[in-house]
């Protein structure tokens, strides 16, 4: 039985070894080499006056994250109070604009807001004034939103359709008002879902660069638009670039292990 575990895991095994310990062991080492391949911090060094762009990456992903939480946790608690069909429903209706391409739905995005765009046009159309929505953070964000509210209704509603309808009729029978039930039941047990989604909203959010490209504009550039450009634009430097993207990798691993550890320790709060 251990010797058939072990080959059903062999897949699994060379899949991570080729295309994620690898990778990660070439980014080490061209962010600490040179051209003539000889050890040097200056990447590390040099990447840093990217700190300010990398800080305003998190700025945004943070607010989007925010956002995504405020608008998908009534919604997904809505979704898993409803019947078993019902849910079936609204949830394909989450996913299907998921199975569109993540570079089409930008871009059909993009054409909403530009300035002589779908919006613009019927505002201009009954007398009002263009606005100006393209190329600014705010279309960042929304471009965020748009691209990542799934990611936070899923773990969300798989977290609330757990939770027995019994215990919310119980709160109500000792006198618990509805925000007293969300306060006290429902926030407390869909903790580990809104750490899962804000997870899987914020790492994305934060190294992105096809949101922020095609809607911040130059003057909007993330910390994604310049590792593409030192990888693969006309600013090529692949050991610059491997140090920029250590220096987010950082960011990322240090966010999951937060998130990591509250999801563990408010488990050991539900299991005590």
């Amino acid at each position: 039985m251990k010797m058939k575990a072990k080959w059903a895991s062999a897949p699994y095994i060379i899949w991570m070894i080729l295309f994620t310990i690898i990778p990660l062991a070439m980014i080490v080492y061209f962010a600490f080499t040179g051209s003539d391949g000889s050890f040097t911090l200056e990447n590390v060094k040099n990447a840093g006056v990217h700190i300010p762009t990398l800080a305003n990456s998190i700025y945004l992903a943070l607010i989007s994250t925010v956002v995504c939480l405020v608008v998908a946790y009534p919604f997904a608690y809505y979704i898993s109070r409803k019947s078993y069909s019902k849910q079936k429903m609204m949830v394909m209706l989450v996913m299907l604009p998921m199975w569109m391409n993540f570079l089409l739905r930008t871009h059909a995005l993009s054409a909403l807001i530009e300035d002589n765009g779908v919006i613009n046009t019927i505002l201009t159309s009954i007398g009002l004034e263009p606005l100006k929505m393209i190329n600014t953070q705010g279309a960042v964000i929304f471009g965020m939103v748009y691209n990542f509210l799934p990611y936070m209704i899923m773990p969300l509603y798989s977290i609330m359709t757990k939770i027995d309808n019994r215990t919310i009729e119980a709160a109500a029978d000792l006198g618990a008002n509805t925000l007293q039930t969300h306060r006290s039941i429902i926030v407390p047990m869909s903790v580990p879902g809104i750490i899962s989604g804000i997870t899987m909203v914020f790492v994305p959010s934060v190294s992105t660069f096809v949101i922020s490209g095609l809607l911040g504009g130059s003057e909007n550039y993330l910390i994604g638009d310049i590792i593409t450009a030192q990888m693969l634009g006309s600013a090529y430097n692949l050991h610059y670039g491997s140090a920029t993207s250590l220096l987010l990798m950082i960011v990322v691993l240090v966010t999951m292990i937060i998130f990591n550890g509250l999801d563990s320790e408010d488990t050991e709060g539900m299991l005590a």
